[in-house]
């Protein structure tokens, strides 16, 4: 899912090495760079170092691992050499075939299907057949607005009775995925993202290095503090106007949000978002946005969708039942409500 979350650090704008921090005696630059080549949104990458060279480094294996993990999940295209989940979809398609692929497809898959119960169903990978009928009807209504229709109901229902999550088969010890409903196809938006931006912020860590965000989309990952010491401020857009709904401070932490404002299309002048009920078949109801903030930001992406579906009372109980998670939704009426820990993260004079 494409989000609307814009980072900022000092309260400016990102921008490269315009500000510079000293920290343990060593003066470290800000840097930016941005990329629009992977997962169809645009990443920023910010960070404090020593010189242009040493940023330059780290970002470019930040893009470089994120267009890997592009390049494995998508299902629109297929590469050369390399099997991936739109591989997975077109093999399977009226064959029941298996089909092996990279340890990471592998690992996201089995992260999916763990998210799919915490979420009790609602966050589901299995959705595919659904979601790709929206996903044509809103992209001819947006190219031709005068022909926009939506998906008929009947065709919604027959593309349900095949998106049972249990008719996705992962053999981990052979890197081997199979799916046994030769109509069932996969749709990972849901947790892509944020998975993949998650993983390359383990690996930063793993190497030691820190005051970096990641920002794949909005799903926005911070890689410890900055170089002076202090935390990252990130704004949460109002999606009903240019100011900010709320100004987070965050040092490790991922925020993620969904909206209903991010993907959408008009039918008779109404618009139909892109976050669709797995109950109704149709775009969720009830709210604008839903901001999560998080360890993980694999499991923001995946909660962010999954509260959107569910009623206040529902979504209040799962978020609580996450140790470390927090959220806030905007209803359609512009009201808002939180978590019981979400102010802790609140930027104080922001």
């Amino acid at each position: 899912m494409k989000k609307r979350l814009f980072c900022f650090v000092l309260s400016v704008c990102l921008s490269v090495g315009v500000l510079c921090s000293c920290h343990g005696g060593e003066v470290k630059n800000k840097y930016t760079a941005t990329s629009m080549d992977y997962f169809d949104t645009v990443i920023t990458v910010t960070g404090y170092e020593k010189s242009q060279e040493e940023f330059d480094r780290v970002a470019n294996e930040i893009l470089n691992q994120l267009g890997e993990y592009h390049r494995l999940f998508t299902i629109y295209h297929r590469f050369d050499g390399m099997e991936n989940l739109c591989t997975v979809n077109e093999l399977s398609d009226g064959k029941h075939r298996t089909v092996k692929v990279d340890r990471k497809i592998i690992d996201m898959l089995l992260f999916a299907k763990e998210m799919h119960e915490k979420t009790d169903g609602v966050t589901n990978i299995a959705m595919g057949s659904v979601l790709s009928l929206w996903h044509d009807y809103r992209t001819v209504g947006k190219d031709n607005p005068d022909v926009a229709s939506l998906p008929p109901m009947e065709m919604l229902k027959k593309a349900a009775l095949h998106t049972d999550i249990e008719k996705l088969i992962i053999d981990k010890e052979n890197n081997t995925v199979t799916l046994t409903d030769d109509e069932m196809t996969l749709d990972v938006g849901a947790v892509a993202k944020g998975y993949a931006a998650e993983r390359v912020a383990q690996y930063l860590e793993e190497k030691g290095i820190s005051g970096y965000v990641i920002n794949v989309g909005g799903n926005v990952c911070t890689v410890g503090k900055k170089a002076d010491g202090s935390k990252w401020t990130v704004g949460i857009e109002n999606p009903n106007g240019s100011d900010y709904l709320a100004y987070l401070e965050l040092d490790g932490q991922s925020v993620v949000t969904s909206g209903s404002y991010q993907r959408f299309y008009y039918v008779d002048g109404k618009s139909y978002h892109h976050i669709i009920d797995p109950d109704t078949l149709m775009p969720a109801k009830g709210y604008l946005s839903v901001s999560i903030v998080c360890d993980d930001s694999g499991l923001g992406d995946a909660l962010s969708t999954a509260l959107f579906c569910l009623s206040k009372e529902e979504g209040t109980k799962l978020i609580e039942s996450i140790e470390g998670a927090e959220a806030m939704w905007v209803t359609d009426k512009g009201e808002k409500f939180f978590s019981s820990g979400w102010k802790k993260y609140e930027k104080k004079d922001g």
